[in-house]
C-alpha cells in the first residue's frame, strides 16, 4: 500500500472521529436538528469520493461543511446547492448559483426571480435611460453570447443584469481567487459560474440583504475578495430581515410568490 493511499486512509479516520466528537456533532444538531444525521453522513461521502478534498485537513473540511449546515443547504455536488472545493490544500465553502437563488425565495420577498443563458441568434436589447433589459428572439446555435439575471419583488420593483461572455471572464478574472486553476469550476463549468455571477451581482446590488444571504456572500470564497465587499457596501440594500426556515420545491407559492426558478432540495437529509 502507498503512502499517499495510507494518508488518505488516516485522513478518512480521522474525519469520522471529528464527525464523532459531541461538542462537533451538536453544531450541526442545532443548525438542521433531526436532518443532522444526514448531512454529517453526506459529508463522509463527500470526503470519501473526492480525492483532493482528502489531502486537506479533516478539521478544516468539517469546518466549511459547517457553513453550508448554517444554511441549511446541501454539499451534495450534482444538486448545485452549495461545495466544498480544495484551494492550495485548503477547503473551501463555494455556493452555487441554485444556493443564491434559494437563500433568496425564502425571505418570502420575490415574485419572479430566475437566471440563465443568453444564446447566439437572441438580441438583447438595453435602455440605458431606465436600465431595462428585453431579451428577445430565438437561439441560432448552442453557443453562448452573455447571461442574464431577472428578479421582481411582490412590491412591483424588478431588475435585469446582463454580462456578455468577456465581461463575465473579465469579471472573474478580477475578483475571482479560483479562476486561473486548472481544476476550476471556470474551467470545468464556466455556464454554472458564469450564471452564479450574474445571479449574485443582481441579488448583492438590489436584492433582500436577508441575515441568511449576509453570511452566504462573506462566507462564499467566490466573495472573499474586498473590492466584492465594498460593491456590496457601497450599493446593496442593507436592512437586514429574519425569516422563517422554509425550502421552495415548486414553481409556485399562491400565498406568497411566483417562482420561475424551480430549485429543489432533494439531497440528504432535505
Amino acid at each position: 500500500m502507498s503512502k499517499d493511499v495510507v494518508k488518505v486512509n488516516k485522513n478518512v479516520e480521522k474525519l469520522k472521529n471529528v464527525l464523532s466528537a459531541n461538542s462537533v456533532r451538536e453544531q450541526f444538531e442545532n443548525s438542521l436538528k433531526e436532518n443532522s444525521g444526514a448531512f454529517i453522513a453526506s459529508i463522509i461521502d463527500l470526503y470519501g469520493s473526492d480525492s483532493s478534498l482528502q489531502q486537506c485537513d479533516p478539521n478544516a473540511v468539517v469546518m466549511e461543511c459547517l457553513k453550508a449546515a448554517t444554511l441549511k443547504l446541501p454539499i451534495n455536488k450534482q444538486l448545485g446547492f452549495a461545495y466544498v472545493v480544495p484551494y492550495k490544500g485548503t477547503p473551501q465553502f463555494q455556493l452555487g448559483y441554485k444556493g443564491y437563488i434559494q437563500l433568496a425565495m425564502r425571505t418570502g420577498q420575490y415574485r419572479y426571480l430566475n437566471a440563465g443563458i443568453v444564446y447566439e441568434g437572441m438580441e438583447v436589447e438595453r435602455d440605458i435611460l431606465t436600465g431595462k433589459t428585453t431579451i428577445i428572439g430565438e437561439a441560432t446555435s448552442d453557443k453562448a453570447q452573455g447571461y442574464f439575471a431577472y428578479m421582481e419583488l411582490l412590491n412591483g420593483f424588478s431588475k435585469t443584469l446582463y454580462m456578455t461572455v468577456e465581461e463575465v471572464e473579465g469579471h472573474a478574472k478580477r475578483y475571482s481567487p479560483s479562476y486561473n486553476y486548472k481544476t476550476s469550476a471556470w474551467k470545468t463549468n464556466f455556464d454554472e459560474m458564469a450564471t452564479k455571477t450574474v445571479i449574485r451581482n443582481l441579488l448583492s446590488k438590489y436584492g433582500i440583504m436577508s441575515t441568511d444571504m449576509i453570511v452566504a456572500f462573506t462566507s462564499d470564497i467566490e466573495d472573499t475578495e474586498a473590492n466584492i465587499r465594498n460593491e456590496i457596501a457601497a450599493n446593496a440594500n442593507v436592512e437586514t430581515i429574519d425569516v422563517d426556515y422554509k425550502v421552495v420545491d415548486g414553481t409556485k407559492d399562491e400565498s406568497k410568490q411566483d417562482v420561475v426558478e424551480q430549485v429543489t432540495m432533494e439531497g440528504p437529509g432535505f
